[in-house]
């Protein structure tokens, strides 16, 4: 498995097509996370933290991967019946669009749950 040192990085390992829904998953996140969450590599791939691990995002041959935790597809579940899902994940087809704002409500489900929690 390579090793990135970014976000950026990571992005631009891609092909241009998958660059663009990474850059488009990416901005979606960061427009709903408060200034202080912090961007890194975790498990190798482009996580957002916040008093704890937030969401983490990949791409994948014929997918985006988005990692939520089980909390964020759980309280969705009924949103998220189209899409291939397990306990902790959510599969986007690279062949459609991303659901920027279904992506965005789970986003601040997480930044809400994590602030509550972590204190």
């Amino acid at each position: 498995m390579q090793k990135y040192s970014s976000t950026d990085e990571y992005i631009n390992n891609f092909p241009l097509k998958v660059q663009d829904k990474l850059n488009k998953m990416r901005q979606a996140i960061k427009e709903e996370v408060p200034s202080e969450t912090q961007e890194k590599i975790g498990y190798g791939i482009p996580t957002f933290y916040l008093k704890g691990n937030l969401v983490h995002f990949a791409a994948f041959k014929d997918h985006i991967s988005f990692f939520p935790t089980s909390s964020g597809v759980a309280k969705f579940m009924n949103e998220l019946s189209k899409y291939q899902i397990s306990k902790g994940t959510i599969q986007f087809p690279l062949s459609e669009e991303l659901p920027i704002a279904l992506i965005k409500k789970i986003v601040k489900f997480r930044v809400k749950e994590n602030l509550e929690k972590k204190g």
